[in-house]
């Protein structure tokens, strides 16, 4: 059982991972081993309540695809067992991230003063680059 929150939880079931063979340096044992893990989760098909669903489907992530499979693909460790375990981690996190409700964004402005402040700071400014030109001898 992968926990996400207190009543919340996805069976073992519901999570299909695979090991397949990593990417990059490593030698023999990136030759020989199959130690990335390749997970894949279907949201629609899962036991997730519906504001979850909803909220993964909502997000925009590279990692969850139009028919609604996330697919992750872990390699950073030298183990099959650590993959595996960072595959799910990352799962978790994103799972847990999909549900959570952000702030609304309340459009503010520059106060008078700030703005007043900002146009004497630029006058002051072009006033100095002015004063580096050529010096006439008249």
């Amino acid at each position: 059982m992968l926990q996400i929150s207190r009543q919340v939880q996805i069976p073992e079931s519901e999570i299909e991972l695979q090991f397949v063979r990593a990417q990059g340096a490593g030698g023999q044992n990136v030759n020989k081993l199959s130690t990335a893990a390749h997970l894949r989760f279907d949201i629609h098909a899962s036991s997730l309540p519906e504001a979850y669903k909803a909220g993964l489907m909502s997000v925009s992530d590279r990692r969850i695809s139009a028919d609604g499979v996330i697919v992750i693909k872990a390699q950073r460790y030298r183990s099959q067992e650590k993959n595996r375990e960072d595959a799910l981690a990352r799962l978790q996190e994103l799972v847990r991230g999909a549900v959570v409700t952000r702030k609304k964004r309340r459009p503010t402005r520059p106060s008078k003063s700030a703005r007043q402040k900002r146009m004497d700071s630029k006058t002051k400014r072009g006033r100095t680059k002015a004063a580096r030109g050529k010096v006439s001898l008249d």
